[in-house]
């Protein structure tokens, strides 16, 4: 299944589905099945473990005893449910309050996709209080019994969502689902504290066991896993699976289970475009998956196999059996199962080669590492000289476009300079003739008056005399 010498991973979309033949994804952590029909084999297993210990008068409990505890069982987790939920063990009458119904119900058909803020709005407003106390009622429960199993936390909390969903009943199913996200987030963001990594299993050893195996496949290169990876024209960027690296990294730091599925496909999505990046041909499943398992093996995510865990007890089932989510997340948990089955064949190594990797005495392809290396660091520094002796040509020309500007400015200056001359010299000789003009007029004036002065003289005659 898991080995070839061509792919290095290769599943089929068979294998990715449920055992069952359900149609939904199945999941290693539940043997090959999907979260419904586990569940139901779960209980079934459970209810047949306390079906075969003896009575108390030592005799074996027959089968219609049996099927009476099993179903005496159901209806009491039922009932349990219904009565944190509804307030008693039958679910309320809507005649009672129709048209406080038919209101709440317009309000959250109005709600937006994705919009958490508006769901909380409506949710707190005085006619959804009958919503909103069953959902606190809840919320306390659930944290003054944070010490049952881990197990029986899960039960009730699936238990939960059922109950809330049959109060939308008449709604189409991608509404339900859009309100069940929303009621995911806001249960799991509270009880996030009191469920995750319980101390009911031990998840936290499995974190430990997980980070020590990943650590001790650091030396699995992209070419053992048959992942297309660019061996040429490296960028300086690096490693094109860095986001996909942060994004499941960040898986850890969310709350909600909705939340972490996010993270997953996030980074799956990552995946497919550096594999798209590194070679011409489109990436498919068996490249992914191997794509996948080296994000993994780089990353190392904190807490990897709790956080699966709780997605998977705690998330919505249709965001496990279905969709882009689901085989998502399928395809990260045949990760992990490849990691942890890990060995010589499916690295198409040796049994030999592979143990001397894993104790260290012997490093894969140092000489041809080093070798990579060191093409690797003088394509760089070649690309790098590049780019050095093309700025250095562009700040040459700018130097002389600079030059060319600064003497077209300073010639500019200089003709405006003699203009400004040429125009003052007019404007003073102009100013000078006016000046000279004025004062020569007044001379001519009494010139004037003296040759009429003489004229008139002349031909006066002799003056008169007294005798």
């Amino acid at each position: 299944m898991w080995t070839d010498k061509q792919r290095g991973i290769r599943v089929s979309q068979e294998e990715l589905l449920c055992k069952n033949a359900c149609g939904y994804y199945g999941n290693p952590a539940w043997q090959g099945f999907c979260s419904k029909c586990w569940r139901e084999r779960a209980r079934q297993a459970g209810a047949a473990t306390q079906d075969a210990r003896p009575s108390n008068d030592g005799t074996p409990l027959t089968f219609s005893k049996f099927e009476e505890k099993k179903n005496t069982e159901k209806g009491r987790r039922i009932n349990t449910m219904r009565r944190l939920f509804w307030g008693s063990p039958s679910p309320p009458k809507r005649q009672e309050s129709s048209e406080s119904h038919a209101n709440v119900l317009k309000a959250y058909q109005s709600l937006e996709p994705g919009d958490f803020t508006a769901f909380l709005k409506i949710l707190r407003s005085p006619s959804s209080q009958r919503l909103q106390s069953r959902c606190t009622a809840f919320l306390k429960t659930m944290e003054a019994y944070h010490d049952l199993p881990v197990q029986k936390q899960s039960d009730l909390v699936q238990d939960f969502y059922t109950s809330f969903a049959e109060y939308f009943s008449s709604f189409s199913e991608a509404q339900v689902t859009q309100i069940m996200e929303h009621v995911e987030k806001l249960i799991m963001t509270r009880l996030h504290k009191w469920v995750f990594c319980h101390d009911s299993c031990d998840d936290e050893q499995k974190d430990l066991a997980l980070q020590r195996r990943i650590r001790s496949l650091n030396w699995v290169s992209p070419q053992m896993l048959s992942v297309p990876f660019p061996d040429k024209k490296i960028t300086v960027t690096g490693d094109p699976f860095l986001p996909a690296i942060t994004a499941i990294i960040e898986m850890d730091a969310k709350r909600a289970p909705q939340d972490k599925l996010a993270c997953v496909s996030k980074c799956s999505q990552h995946v497919f475009e550096a594999l798209s990046n590194s070679t011409s041909e489109p990436a498919n499943a068996d490249d992914f998956l191997s794509g996948l398992v080296y994000v993994v093996l780089k990353a190392n995510p904190p807490r990897l196999h709790s956080n699966m865990q709780y997605v998977i007890r705690f998330g919505l089932p249709h965001s496990l059996m279905a969709g882009e989510s689901g085989y998502y997340f399928t395809n990260l948990s045949c990760a992990v199962a490849f990691i942890e089955k890990l060995d010589g064949p499916a690295l198409n190594l040796s049994p030999d080669e592979f143990e001397g990797y894993m104790l260290r005495q012997r490093a894969p392809f140092a000489h041809s590492k080093r070798q990579q290396v060191a093409s690797e660091t003088q394509h760089m520094l070649e690309e790098l000289k590049g780019r050095q002796e093309k700025l250095d040509q562009g700040m040459d020309a700018l130097n002389v476009q600079l030059q060319k500007w600064v003497q077209a400015v300073h010639s500019q200056l200089d003709e405006a300079t003699a203009q400004f001359s040429l125009v003052q010299k007019e404007i003073t000789a102009q100013s000078e003739l006016a000046s000279s003009s004025h004062d020569i007029a007044p001379q001519g004036d009494d010139s004037e008056d003296q040759t009429v002065l003489v004229l008139s003289d002349k031909y006066a005659g002799p003056e008169d005399t007294d005798c």
